[in-house]
């Protein structure tokens, strides 16, 4: 972790993960359609109902946790090896959206880029690194329960005179952008299905800019974009 009295970026970029700079919901699609291979469509869907319950009950996804929680009641059942091992060892890197590494790098000649994910200890860190993103942002990782309430933080170990966030989540952005104001901008690229969810458009007021996938952040006029004018490419 940064240094507390580190030196002040003139803009740090943020990143958030699921569905901004990985397809998430391909992953899931990917892991129903092997649950119900290897389970049964009933086991299947009863693990989902313990997932479902422990996001509610924690804020965050967390598939291993849920695994844990359906093996209690089916503790005879050694197929669940499979599902485990199914999640540790996912091809990640095949599921970035296209341009995703490009808009990093793209970002990166003006500041410092950072992974700003919610998620749990183990899984969110290791999805992170199989995809190439842990690599790509040089190790700022920042993985939080609710990334929000801890923008003091992410202060702290990335000290900015200005921030960029970048997220799918219309709710995230204005949670942030409420608390840091015009020291902050944000970008919604519009991704996965928080982003096209009405009741989350409807009652969260729109980004400072809005793009239509990932990709298109490789092409922005990012001086444009840090002054308020207009961006090129959104």
């Amino acid at each position: 972790m940064p240094a507390s009295n580190t030196k002040p970026h003139d803009v740090v970029f943020l990143f958030d993960c699921d569905n901004t700079l990985l397809d998430n919901d391909h992953v899931l699609a990917d892991l129903r359609a092997h649950m119900i291979r290897e389970f049964g469509a009933q086991n299947s869907a009863r693990y989902w109902e313990i997932f479902e319950d422990l996001r509610k009950e924690l804020g965050y996804a967390d598939y291993l946790g849920a695994l844990q929680r359906y093996r209690q009641e089916h503790t005879r059942d050694t197929r669940l090896l499979l599902m485990s091992s199914f999640l540790i060892e996912y091809p990640f890197a095949n599921r970035l959206y296209p341009g995703a590494l490009d808009a990093i790098k793209h970002v990166s000649q003006w500041g410092p880029a950072v992974i700003l994910s919610d998620g749990d200890v183990v899984f969110q860190p290791r999805k992170i690194a199989r995809s190439g993103l842990w690599e790509e942002v040089g190790g700022r990782v920042l993985i939080y329960i609710h990334k929000e309430q801890m923008l003091d933080q992410v202060m702290e170990c990335y000290p900015a005179r200005h921030y960029v966030m970048v997220d799918d989540k219309l709710r995230i952005l204005t949670a942030m952008k409420k608390a840091w104001g015009e020291t902050l901008t944000t970008v919604f690229p519009r991704q996965g299905h928080y982003a096209f969810d009405s009741r989350e458009i409807s009652s969260n007021p729109p980004a400072d800019v809005t793009i239509e996938r990932i990709g298109e952040l490789a092409d922005i006029d990012v001086d444009m974009l840090l002054s308020g004018g207009a961006v090129g490419g959104a």
